[in-house]
């Protein structure tokens, strides 16, 4: 065990958020590169990751204006350790920051993509996502998109319509985002189809020192009363395997046709998917408050009960501007008692840590991936996909990371054509590349060139203009968004079908989609009353016995009388099998007696 001086001398830093010194601490950061401020200690924690969970503000706000803000510790980004104190103010003063340093990056990151892109052969393709869910009778309430990828030098354009999801609905429209490249700078255009409207940003490197950008308090309000949801694939564990074909004990390599490219199929197997949720900065509500019902999907993709109930749908905007409700104030706790001898040395400090106490649950939930890989394809991945994909997660959208990491894995040999993946715990997206040099669908301005064996794409320079009758407005920047709206969707699911559970539950897909575990008859156990209640309360079923079939409540819309005569249909078929079943049953019954009486 570390003594103090030791512990001075090797994290000195450390040791003054620890007591709370910032005019020590801002007088040791003036000393210029004496001391590494990124150091992390026995714990995994930087400087400034100790001083927000100890809550030390003035420490935080001292250490965010000089080290790295977009970092992890055990999994959870400082973003989301600030929200679990509880402290709008620490959380504020680190989303500032980060939002800043994401803004610094994104004006020298994305040139620097344009660039690399810039002697790639130009080239036009389709990314068809389709989004899927184990979830009984959610499947086809799910939205698909298809990306529309146009790159000519170091000019790209990426055309989608699924824009985001707002509380319980998903957002529509028509816009193009277009990257042309300079030298040191981009400019960055979306043009929004709908409106006619176009934004331009430049991006290049900021002269004048910014201290900060503004956090709106919506978003604040927003932070600290949802539960923090943390979604990773354990990459370490998956491994691929050759799919097989054939009947009558023959077997072959299994390969199957994608947007007429002959395709080896693949299946990732060991895919792990871990969702963490953490809710210390949330007091707990009486379930006597618990609302029943709710609008469509609102347990699958909407807000939350608690959320609602603790007014998330109550902000309202007003002649001056967002009205935002006062933030409630987290509950109290005892923090556990750890010497820094203690912390700072290798010792197992077993559940106790510093700060708040953690509320956590945890889902494991396994996933068989699949890929279809082709070696014919025309397009290169790492030359050509690879830096579109990272335009794409770090502007418009953050699921597109989470592709861009799977398939940049140790993949076998081939362009993955098509990928199966899991998105979120109850969500599995298919993301299919096709329409390549537009050789299946003619698009306006993209044509092709055929020399013996090879072919060239030709994507006229008019893409990447804005249309001359549509309205220009100069763009200061384009706010860093893709984590937040990422960390939307986290908060939209995590009160899904399967929130409830243990610290270690594991999930399989028999079990989800039966919705039951093997039970004494006439038993529910806690889980599984949860979640039969969260499946009719997501369905808004609240027929009672006297409504005509057919009809739906007044409260409900449409879409709810579709959903509850899925239901009735499913509950139907279930009822049917297991009459065949009784049925089979006593037919065994009365040939066993049978048998014996002839006996």
């Amino acid at each position: 065990m570390l003594t103090i001086e030791q512990i001075k001398q090797q994290y000195p830093l450390h040791l003054m958020v620890w007591n709370d010194e910032p005019e020590q601490l801002r007088e040791a950061l003036n000393q210029e590169n004496k001391f590494d401020v990124e150091k992390r200690d026995p714990r995994g924690r930087t400087p400034v990751m100790l001083a927000v969970r100890l809550c030390h503000l003035e420490c935080v706000k001292i250490l965010v204006t000089r080290a790295k803000t977009n970092i992890e510790s055990d999994g959870w980004s400082l973003v989301q350790e600030a929200v679990c104190t509880g402290n709008p103010d620490i959380l504020r003063a680190v989303m500032e920051v980060r939002d800043l340093q994401r803004h610094l990056q994104r004006t020298t990151h994305v040139p620097l993509l344009l660039q690399r892109l810039h002697d790639a052969p130009d080239f036009y393709v389709e990314m068809k996502w389709e989004f899927t869910t184990w979830v009984p009778l959610m499947s086809r309430l799910c939205p698909s998109d298809t990306y529309r990828v146009y790159k000519r030098g170091s000019n790209v354009r990426i055309d989608t319509t699924l824009l985001g999801f707002d509380h319980a609905s998903w957002q529509r429209g028509r816009r193009s985002y277009i990257f042309k490249g300079q030298m040191d700078t981009a400019v960055m255009i979306e043009v929004n189809h709908d409106t006619r409207e176009a934004t331009v940003d430049t991006m290049q490197e900021i002269q004048e020192p910014i201290e900060s950008i503004t956090t709106p308090p919506e978003l604040l309000y927003y932070r600290l009363t949802a539960p923090v949801t943390s979604n990773t694939v354990d990459m370490d564990k998956i491994s691929f395997e050759r799919n097989k074909s054939g009947i009558w004990g023959w077997r072959s390599e299994k390969n199957e046709p994608v947007n007429g490219y002959e395709c080896k199929v693949y299946s990732a197997t060991n895919v792990e998917f871990i969702t963490r949720t953490r809710t210390e900065h949330l007091a707990e509500l009486p379930a006597k408050t618990k609302k029943p019902g709710g609008m469509p999907l609102q347990s699958l993709f909407g807000v939350s009960e608690e959320g609602a109930e603790r007014g998330l749908e109550q902000i309202t905007i007003d002649e001056n501007g967002m009205n935002v409700p006062p933030i409630p104030p987290p509950p109290e706790f005892t923090p556990d008692f750890v010497s820094p001898e203690e912390y700072f040395s290798d010792m197992d400090l077993g559940e106790k840590d510093v700060g708040r106490p953690k509320r956590q649950t945890k889902k494991v939930q396994n996933f068989k991936a699949n890929l279809w890989l082709s070696e014919d394809f025309p397009i290169k991945l790492q030359e050509q996909v690879i830096p579109i994909l990272d335009l794409m997660s770090s502007i418009m959208s953050p699921h597109v990371s989470k592709l861009k990491d799977f398939i940049t894995m140790q993949l076998p040999a081939g362009f993955p054509v098509k990928v199966e993946i899991p998105l979120f715990h109850v969500i599995n997206a298919c993301v299919t590349f096709g329409n390549v040099f537009a050789l299946e669908t003619p698009v306006p301005n993209v044509t092709h060139i055929e020399e013996g064996d090879r072919l060239t794409c030709v994507v006229d320079d008019r893409c990447f203009h804005i249309p001359p009758d549509y309205e220009k407005h100069g763009g200061e920047y384009l706010r860093s968004r893709g984590q937040d709206e990422d960390d939307l969707l986290q908060y939209a699911i995590q009160q899904s079908l399967i929130d409830a559970g243990s610290e270690n539950d594991q999930v399989d897909i028999w079990e989800a989609l039966r919705a039951q575990r093997p039970l004494t008859p006439g038993a529910l156990s806690d889980e599984d009353s949860q979640l039969q209640r969260a499946l009719h309360e997501s369905l808004n079923v609240r027929h009672s016995s006297d409504t005509p079939e057919g009809a739906s409540t007044p409260s409900s819309p449409s879409i709810d009388a579709d959903l509850a005569m899925a239901l009735r249909l499913s509950q139907e078929e279930q009822n049917v099998r297991e009459q065949e079943l009784r049925r089979e049953q006593e037919m065994l019954e009365e040939a066993l007696k049978l048998s014996m009486e002839d006996k």
